[in-house]
């Protein structure tokens, strides 16, 4: 079976580094990356159009940034992506998503380079680290592209 890497992305630049990192294990071990975006529901709930509207617009922008991203790094690598969009809160739809996946190798985080490295990181490493059915990579956000081809 191949080694699929499971990329949560935003728009952050620490996400872009993981993304790169993964790229960089799938091709070196004949695996595959899945982009994973989550839009997040909105409070808005008022006018139920309007709040679909600014939701289709949040998953635009997601899928915008993946896009971008994975057209960068991929065309080097010679690795197309899946790309995945859920809906709902990132931990729990990340949980959720990896949970109906027997195929995922890691599940592979960006940490940004200084302070809170992100609410996926805090979690996924936390007191329920041991409860995920893969591994968690956490990829530094502050690495460069010579220190990711070393590590990966």
């Amino acid at each position: 079976m191949a080694r699929t890497y499971l990329v949560v992305i935003d728009d952050s630049p620490e996400a872009r580094v993981a993304l790169r990192f993964a790229a960089r294990r799938a091709s070196k071990t004949s695996g595959s990356v899945e982009v994973l975006a989550v839009v997040e529901p909105q409070d808005f709930v008022q006018w139920g159009g309007v709040q679909a509207a600014i939701e289709e617009e949040q998953r635009l922008r997601i899928e915008a940034i993946v896009a971008a991203s994975v057209g960068e790094i991929f065309d080097a690598a010679g690795i197309m992506p899946q790309i995945v969009v859920k809906q709902g809160e990132p931990v729990t739809a990340v949980r959720g998503y990896v949970g109906t996946r027997d195929d995922i190798a890691a599940l592979v985080l960006g940490a940004a380079p200084s302070g809170n490295p992100g609410p996926l990181v805090d979690d996924f490493t936390g007191h329920d680290a041991g409860k995920l059915p893969c591994p968690v990579m956490i990829i530094p956000g502050g690495l460069s592209d010579d220190d990711l081809e070393k590590l990966s």
